[in-house]
């Protein structure tokens, strides 16, 4: 088991290292996001904003401008939310600055609930001209922070905060769009985000051993959303589920449910997630059982669909 967030100042050095021209914004939380780790080593291209994330974001834009590949790292809710009308006018300008979310979702457990980011993925996925992704486990975040400096534009990548499995990679490749990462039959279909890899393997583990056969599908990148994959994935499929440390209004679910519409397909639709509520602070694994975002509950849902 391993954080995803504690790869977050790995995956930064390893990237100024390699030659990108990175530098990396805080609003005062290095230590819980672990951009503590790349200020030591690089302090010059380190930038300490405090609590002002708009002009934390407008010094990103800046610096972007300027020729650097900026990462502003905050919690998600900060990222999006509270600096959601400079991150706009970012999108706006095509500002190649990358923005990474940790503590996503209820991650942020018994902090406070006003911290929880249950509408980020909503928040960024209305924007034009934005990529998210959402790696799975800690050894995926480096490549995917790797993929964002690759991108000409606005990225935002959503960083789980709690310990969560790492999959073999020489049984399961790194998903880098859309993919199958198990596909035993056509029953029914499991729709992911990165942040809810075990609650996603639990639930499709615990169907397999009932006797159903589907596949498990990781949304690395929820946008650009591939359509094209998605229907390849589903055309048999009757019975679509997805889960999300989110809201089912605007983030995985909404994408999901808007692209069945679209293409004319037949199948159910079960969204697992929040439903239109504010949640409390607490343990997060704990939150995240009694709203429904868990291996038994995607379980339930399923076998009873």
């Amino acid at each position: 088991m391993k954080a995803p967030r504690d790869e977050i100042g790995h995956a930064l050095i390893s990237l100024k290292n390699q030659g990108y021209p990175v530098v990396v914004i805080d609003s005062d939380l290095a230590s819980s996001t672990r951009t503590d780790q790349f200020q030591a080593e690089f302090p010059g291209s380190f930038f300490e904003m405090g609590i002002a994330e708009g002009s934390a974001m407008s010094f990103a834009v800046g610096q972007a401008l300027e020729g650097n590949i900026a990462f502003y790292v905050n919690f998600a809710m900060f990222v999006t939310g509270t600096a959601w009308t400079q991150l706009r006018q970012a999108c706006y300008a095509k500002a190649n600055i990358k923005l990474v979310g940790s503590h996503p979702g209820m991650d942020d457990g018994p902090d406070g609930a006003s911290h929880h980011a249950l509408e980020d993925l909503a928040l960024t996925r209305v924007l034009p001209g934005i990529t998210i992704l959402t790696p799975a486990d800690a050894e995926e975040v480096e490549a995917a922070f790797e993929q964002a400096a690759n991108i000409k534009g606005p990225v935002y990548i959503r960083v789980a905060r709690e310990p969560m499995p790492v999959r073999d990679k020489s049984l399961v490749p790194r998903v880098t769009d859309i993919a199958a990462v198990r596909d035993n039959g056509n029953e029914f279909a499991i729709f992911y985000e990165g942040t809810v890899l075990e609650q996603a393997c639990e639930g499709f583990e615990q169907l397999e051993a009932s006797g159903r056969h589907g596949k498990l599908v990781h949304v690395a990148c929820l946008k650009p959303f591939n359509r094209e994959a998605f229907v390849q994935l589903v055309s048999e499929c009757p019975l679509i589920a997805t889960l999300e440390n989110h809201t089912i209004n605007g983030g995985l679910g909404g994408q999901i449910a808007e692209a069945i519409a679209e293409a004319g397909l037949g199948a159910k639709l079960l969204r697992l997630g929040t439903r239109d509520t504010f949640t409390e602070s607490g343990n997060s694994r704990q939150l995240k059982a009694k709203y429904g975002i868990s291996g038994e509950a995607l379980f339930k849902a399923v076998s009873e669909a």
